[in-house]
């Protein structure tokens, strides 16, 4: 059975409903990791709709809601409108919005910030509750409370100007790093909606039942993307620029060459990769980002897509992080695995398009 889906518009600050608004050619996506973001279309048919169009969307201001069954899949800002017709005359507006961490490339670090010996997710807290204790910025972000043990010494500075989201993303991609998003539901004791800081170390799970999925099946398609452009088995990571006496050229601090003898020894070629943390001007901390790079390039993640038949399996944005049984038999794979889903992007039914969702796997 198809489950209603429907668009609350609301204020950013305040979270008053402001209209509860049709959308055409929906698309949404969530993920770990990432951003997520909406796409969709409002259908302005005649006058009355128009002014509630124009009273309710505000960009960098409004809030969307897309509930599907009284439940809410996801939430964002809305950043961007664009209001246009057709050959045929008729008017619709076009909006974007982003998820809600995406406020958080929109705030700046315009104090000093220093913390020593402090669990990395509490630095994370400590950055948001900077950002809403400024006048104007409580968006009713909320947080997890737990802590991972990991340690950290870091001092942000002002004169950097750093937006607080890079400020999270640089810790999280640390070695002994983390994951994180902002999650949106509705809070199943007291119905209201809410946006969660969520942090997992090293990763986020959820779900405590695991969900076996079939091709053929509830899966209608998949695909199996492998990217070797990405790959390298040295890396060496630039930091900032040390060199205080303006008679001598500039040079930035240099991480120690990272070399993956064992991958050569198997035959592989030598690929060389870099990265830069301009800000970064502490030789162990760009070393902690080195490595963590130089990790990742090594193995790549392969990230599956499938595609499932919402009315076939019982899936929702609150299965990020979980685990499910993927089965998949034809003329290339016969596979019986288990993977992570870290993104999911989700299509309500329109005429003639049915209600499916991707998801977007991480494999072991």
């Amino acid at each position: 059975m198809t489950l209603p889906y429907r668009a609350l518009i609301c204020d950013l600050r305040s979270d008053q409903v402001l209209d509860v608004l049709p959308l055409h050619g929906v698309t949404f996506d969530d993920w770990i990791g990432k951003t997520g973001s909406l796409n969709a279309t409002i259908p302005i048919p005649n006058r009355g709709l128009a002014a509630r169009v124009r009273a309710a969307i505000e960009p960098a201001r409004t809030v969307v809601w897309i509930e599907r069954g009284g439940e809410v899949w996801w939430g964002g800002i809305v950043w961007t409108s664009n209001v246009s017709t057709d050959a045929r005359g008729f008017l619709s507006m076009a909006i974007q919005a982003g998820g809600f961490d995406s406020y958080l490339d929109h705030r700046l670090l315009h104090d000093t910030f220093t913390a020593q010996g402090v669990d990395q997710f509490d630095i994370v807290r400590d950055l948001i509750r900077y950002v809403q204790e400024a006048p104007g910025g409580d968006i009713g972000l909320e947080c997890d409370q737990h802590l991972c043990g990991i340690l950290r010494d870091r001092t942000f500075s002002r004169y950097d100007l750093p937006t607080i989201r890079d400020l999270i993303q640089q810790l999280a991609s640390l070695d002994s790093g983390f994951e994180w998003r902002v999650a949106a539901y509705r809070d199943s004791a007291s119905g209201r909606r809410v946006k969660r800081v969520q942090m997992g170390f090293p990763v986020i799970r959820s779900g405590a039942v695991e969900t076996v999925l079939d091709y053929p099946g509830p899966v209608l398609a998949y695909t199996w993307p492998v990217d070797g452009t990405r790959r390298a088995n040295t890396w060496t990571s630039r930091g900032a620029t040390t060199n205080a006496n303006q008679v001598e050229a500039s040079v930035p601090l240099m991480s120690s060459d990272l070399v993956a003898d064992a991958d050569l020894a198997a035959g592989w070629p030598r690929l060389d990769g870099s990265s830069d943390y301009p800000t970064v001007g502490t030789p162990y901390i760009l070393a902690a980002h080195a490595r963590a790079d130089w990790n990742a390039a090594r193995q790549p993640r392969v990230i599956p897509e499938i595609t499932v038949a919402l009315d076939r399996t019982p899936l929702s944005p609150a299965l990020l992080g979980s685990t499910i049984r993927l089965r998949i038999r034809d003329l290339w794979h016969s596979l019986d695995e288990r993977f992570r889903i870290v993104g999911l992007s989700v299509s309500p039914p329109e005429r003639g398009r049915p209600e499916t969702a991707k998801l977007f796997l991480e494999v072991p």
